[in-house]
């Protein structure tokens, strides 16, 4: 059923259904060279209506980030923005990719686009974000800035316990 939906959404360059379905297949385990082959499909056929918060590459940790950040929860609302950006450390450890936790009165992808100019910018990300990786921490915008501060600390700890190289989270 979900791989005849992702099929129809291919043939009708849906990138939204199709987003929906590989995201399904990663969280629920399917074998990594299935869904990269997934995402190459989705991305050569609706690049233009995929949505940001469906990563580009697969990263075989991604529903382990999706667990650990859906434990966080704000107090209150407020201005501030949680995000993690994809860092490529492929030339110089064995797990390729690692993680950048920060916080931002911008919105994730505006703040990427800020580091990667060099505005502000976390040396990691200038030099190493490849993507901001959305979909994980799209409950945590529009958070008070305390609580913002205090969940980019405690999150990234919590990304660290479950073995993933992370960087930031001052």
């Amino acid at each position: 059923m979900l791989r005849t939906r992702l099929e129809t959404a291919l043939a009708d360059a849906d990138g939204l259904a199709g987003a929906h379905c590989v995201h399904e297949l990663w969280m629920r385990g399917e074998p990594p060279m299935n869904v990269e082959a997934c995402l190459e499909r989705l991305w050569r056929h609706a690049a233009a209506t995929v949505p940001d918060w469906l990563p580009m590459r697969y990263v075989d940790w991604l529903p382990s980030a999706y667990e650990v950040c859906g434990r966080f929860r704000p107090e209150r609302g407020g201005r501030s923005n949680l995000y993690l950006v994809l860092l490529d450390y492929r030339d110089s450890r064995d797990e390729p990719y690692g993680v950048y936790v920060g916080m931002s009165r911008y919105p994730p992808l505006e703040r990427f686009d800020q580091h990667k100019a060099g505005i502000r910018a976390a040396g990691t990300v200038l030099r190493r974000g490849l993507e901001v990786l959305t979909g994980p921490t799209s409950h945590l915008q529009g958070v008070r800035r305390a609580d913002a501060a205090r969940i980019e600390e405690q999150l990234a700890e919590a990304l660290r316990d479950e073995g993933l190289f992370v960087r930031g989270g001052h």
